[in-house]
């Protein structure tokens, strides 16, 4: 599912973004561009809005997974 989101939150490991539930995903910096990126913050900015797929929903935990690389390659 494709979904339009607000960069949130920028850390060392990844990005979360907020996608208009009640839990912000997170873009593993692993699925935020399918080169390497050494930085979240080279690739996406506070408040950008970003296109993401999910990945995947834990329920349980409250875990959103979301990837950039894939909302890119639909486009």
């Amino acid at each position: 599912m494709r979904l339009a989101g607000i960069v949130t939150n920028i850390t060392g490991f990844g990005v979360f973004v907020d996608i208009g539930v009640h839990q912000d995903g997170l873009v593993h910096i692993s699925e935020l561009a399918d080169s390497y990126v050494k930085n979240p913050a080279d690739v996406v900015k506070m408040r950008q809005k970003v296109m993401v797929v999910v990945l995947d929903v834990e329920v349980k935990r409250k875990r959103i997974a979301l990837s950039m690389k894939k909302a890119r390659q639909e486009s």
